[in-house]
């Protein structure tokens, strides 16, 4: 009996890694050199995979001549332009509000920390759907996705057990924790993560495409009862 739904954050309720991707390749490009998105995709929804800092690589790669700071602050501004015009993706409030109306619990669990999602969440209206949001400050240093700390933090702050949640990801560090907290979970690739070949236990392109009759009765076949 499912009773609660987690979401991720980015990629998942608001696309804010396709627009710091671009951002990055843009600024690489003006300087001669190529962003190494492989190795940048590595590090989408958490570190677990690589601890790539593309301010820090465009660094080493001019001599030094740029500055890491500098290079992040103008990263930063130009990201967060795009990304405060980007609107929450599709079938997200869908799934949020057919949840609620069935009396299931909502939360988000997130790599980032509290001062960007509750901010965006806020600024799109839509912090006061969640019972609880759990992100990076609330866990210990390093223990971010792929490790499973903040979706068993989660589920301990919504009171239910790992069988009785639906995880939403769109990363392979995000797919990963779930299965580590042993929660089902549901991916939805987005343009950059589509690319690492991102499977869950369901795997959609658009949360627009699934109801909670379908993950239902796809949790049903894949752990029967009886």
């Amino acid at each position: 009996m499912i009773q609660a739904l987690i979401f991720d954050f980015d990629g998942l309720i608001l696309d804010t890694e396709t627009p710091e991707v671009l951002v990055w390749q843009d600024i690489y490009k003006e300087h001669g050199f190529e962003l190494p998105v492989e190795e940048w995709s590595k590090t989408v929804g958490g570190y677990g995979l690589s601890d790539f800092d593309p301010a820090h690589h465009l660094s080493r790669l001019s001599s030094g001549r740029l500055d890491p700071v500098s290079l992040r602050a103008r990263y930063r501004l130009e990201a967060d332009s795009i990304i405060r015009r980007n609107p929450i993706l599709p079938g997200v409030m869908d799934l949020i509000h057919a949840a609620q109306a069935q009396g299931l619990k909502v939360a988000i669990g997130s790599s980032s920390p509290h001062s960007w999602v509750d901010s965006h969440t806020q600024r799109l209206n839509i912090y006061h759907h969640f019972d609880h949001i759990v992100c990076q400050d609330d866990v210990p240093p390093g223990r971010t996705k792929p490790h499973p700390d903040i979706y068993l933090k989660a589920l301990e702050k919504l009171n239910v057990d790992n069988t009785e949640a639906i995880v939403f990801e769109d990363s392979p560090n995000g797919v990963l924790a779930s299965q580590r907290a042993g929660v089902f979970v549901v991916a939805v690739p987005n343009p950059l993560t589509a690319k690492m070949n991102v499977q869950g236990d369901l795997t959609v392109n658009s949360l627009a495409d699934v109801s909670l009759q379908d993950l239902s009765t796809a949790i049903f076949r894949l752990r029967p009862t009886g």
